[in-house]
């Protein structure tokens, strides 16, 4: 990706309204299961200063209804955190409004996003996610209760572009939000065939803005780099960006938005392996103070290894033995056998995560017959779990 060697535009820096919030500048955390708990979204925010918005982890609006124990554990926020940002996942109109009711009655969050987004084969089978923009009746009635019980909370919504690229939903599902009172909407310029493969459509998102210019528009989809975020803001008009698998292993990247979307090119963060270490060793910190068991913090960290150390001169066995730590003072001990003097890698900005493309659609029975009718359709096809 280019350099910028000038700062960026004045309109980069423009500050994005998501309801009474102003959140400046326009950066956003992607929800990501089993990622974006509140010890992640608080490395984040530090990383920040706290500027941005940073969204929870994948709440299902059955769970969060039934007062299901993880999922009121994943709604909890950190006293620093504000606006509180919940992603609401939903199938059934009536669920999804005795959720949002509940979150607005009970001062949960300050701010909803809706789920249309999610591409995994789990929830498009229920007709959940990135599968139910298709839908354009049930779509407007899930918007409607959600806008209706959130009351004077903002509700904003995440989509994909649609099923694959013959069954297209993007433009049908921003003029039905922007009927429907959504505050914003953010769009994954991918499929839901395409997961996470092949390139993200940046000209969807331009669309998107020309198509509904009375809310703001944010764009989602490979932001690997501060320098890809204010040339997406550039080249599509969008009013803000999402990150999402960017920021893995890198949750440092948002001290870069940061001082990007201000003009500060040059005042990027490129921490050595000890640097790195120092946050990973928080990382599994954090976690286990909120999970509330060391051992198990430390376990759910090992997904977060390989990001952290992608790129760096770190051998397979290495590797391996820290993806298999069960203790604070074992991962410790092992990132101190390292070279930790060596400096951020050349290349370590590019892609992380999965990257698989091509998937067959999994969607209920018959779902592509009629795009309007959501008939059969029920709290049955909730999922009954959070975080994806």
């Amino acid at each position: 990706m280019p350099t910028l060697t000038t700062p960026a535009p004045d309109r980069t820096a423009a500050p994005l309204r998501i309801g009474p919030h102003t959140v400046a500048p326009p950066v956003v955390l992607a929800p990501m299961a089993g990622i974006t708990n509140a010890p992640f979204r608080t490395l984040c925010r530090e990383f920040s200063g706290g500027k941005g918005l940073f969204v929870s982890e994948m709440i299902t609006t059955r769970a969060l209804v039934e007062r299901n124990e993880k999922t009121m554990q994943l709604i909890h926020f950190d006293a620093t955190e504000t606006p509180r940002s919940i992603q609401l996942y939903g199938v059934d109109p009536v669920t999804v409004g005795k959720a949002v009711r509940m979150i607005a009655e009970e001062d949960l969050a300050d701010h909803i996003d809706l789920n249309f987004g999610c591409p995994v084969p789990k929830v498009t089978r229920k007709g959940g996610g990135s599968a139910l923009p298709y839908k354009r009746n049930l779509l407007r009635a899930i918007v409607r209760e959600a806008v209706t019980g959130a009351g004077d909370l903002p509700v904003t919504m995440k989509m994909r572009k649609g099923l694959d690229d013959d069954h297209l939903t993007y433009l049908d599902a921003g003029r039905i939000a922007v009927e429907e009172g959504v505050t914003a909407i953010a769009l994954h310029g991918r499929t839901t065939a395409q997961h996470y493969g092949g390139t993200a459509d940046w000209d969807a998102i331009a669309r998107l803005k020309e198509h509904v210019p009375e809310i703001p528009v944010l764009g989602n989809g490979d932001i690997w780099s501060a320098e890809d975020a204010l040339r997406m803001v550039r080249e599509t008009g969008c009013d803000g960006v999402v990150v999402g698998r960017g920021c893995l292993g890198r949750p440092w990247l948002f001290a870069d938005l940061v001082a990007a979307f201000e003009g500060r090119t040059d005042d990027f963060v490129r921490p050595t392996l000890r640097e790195v270490a120092d946050v990973m060793v928080r990382h599994a910190t954090l976690l286990g103070e909120w999970i509330g068991d060391e051992a198990r913090g430390v376990i759910d960290f090992r997904k977060h290894v390989a990001w952290y150390l992608k790129g760096f001169a770190v051998g397979s066995e290495m590797r391996k033995r820290l993806a298999i730590t069960s203790s604070l003072e074992a991962l410790r001990a092992g990132l101190d056998e390292l070279d930790l003097d060596q400096p951020w890698p050349t290349g370590a900005d590019g892609p992380r995560g999965r990257t698989s493309g091509n998937n067959r659609v999994v969607l209920p029975d018959g779902w592509l017959k009629d795009p309007y009718d959501c008939a059969g359709i029920g709290e049955d096809a909730e999922l009954d779990t959070s975080g994806g």
